[in-house]
């Protein structure tokens, strides 16, 4: 039994980070060996039921961004943001006590003073400032018809992102509070933030900060979509294709234990009989 536990805790170390994603459900993510990479859990609000799991790797002045969610409001937009500060504020995610107009819905505006503002706008391609960015809808990832984001890119940032990565996080926008799978001034009126736009589209739909421990670090490889200026989001195919390698990688490095526990067992057997 101790030699079962030794060797499956052993393999476990070993294997990268990407493939125990994978094992956890996660989509898998790759990065370079020396590239500190940062995990950000996604949590529901405004009632939303979306969730998701981030990863931020920075390899110099470079910031890759991973991001797989579900929860989205099917064939629509999702603006997404890393929100906080670069100057040391502690932001954290609001909860629903943040609405404090009492109208039922979060708004951006009453979100930001509990998560900051938008400091890079994550877009599929062009520019991610945030004043010419942030509501750029039409160069956002758009979920899939079950509701999905699947996104990566890699994007230049200054050394002050670099220096206080710990201190941003990551808000994905859109809701459906009369849930007609599509964003309309029915549900919620007009934005705050651009009366051309409804409530609905710009409202948060989660937030998560980024966890205190590095994930840690995994080959470089997998999911490839692009980078730089005009990174694009992952496709569904190559995330599937990566996760089935991922899985593959696990399956078979559990088999190697099973074989060294059963030979171990073997051993002990025989060795007991003389």
């Amino acid at each position: 039994m101790t030699l079962k536990r030794t060797g499956r805790a052993a393999v476990l170390a070993a294997l990268p980070a990407a493939a125990l994603l994978t094992m956890a459900g996660s989509s898998p993510v790759f990065a370079a060996e020396d590239t500190p990479a940062y995990q950000i859990d996604l949590e529901q609000l405004n009632n939303s039921n979306s969730k998701g799991t981030a990863l931020l790797s920075l390899r110099g002045k470079e910031l890759t961004v991973w991001i797989k969610s579900e929860g989205m409001v099917p064939g629509q937009p999702s603006a997404q943001h890393l929100h906080g500060s670069t100057e040391g504020h502690d932001f954290q995610c609001p909860d629903d006590s943040a609405d404090t107009n009492g109208d039922g819905i979060l708004n951006n505006t009453e979100a930001t003073v509990h998560y900051g503002d938008i400091n890079i706008s994550l877009t599929v391609s062009g520019d991610t400032d945030a004043a010419g960015s942030g509501l750029a809808v039409d160069r956002m990832p758009v979920a899939d018809a079950e509701g999905k984001v699947s996104y990566k890119r890699t994007i230049p940032v200054s050394q002050d992102v670099v220096d206080h990565i710990k201190d941003l996080h990551i808000v994905q926008h859109g809701i459906d509070p009369n849930n007609n799978d599509k964003f309309d001034f029915e549900g919620a009126g007009k934005s705050e933030l651009d009366s051309k736009l409804p409530q609905e589209a710009t409202a948060p739909t989660n937030c998560g900060v980024v966890k205190g421990a590095a994930v840690g670090s995994v080959p470089v490889g997998g999911i490839e979509t692009g980078s730089g200026a005009d990174g694009a989001g992952v496709s569904p195919g190559v995330v599937i294709a990566a996760a089935g390698a991922a899985s593959v990688a696990v399956a078979g490095a559990l088999f190697v234990v099973r074989r060294r526990t059963a030979s171990g067992a073997a051993a002990a057997k025989v060795g007991g009989a003389v």
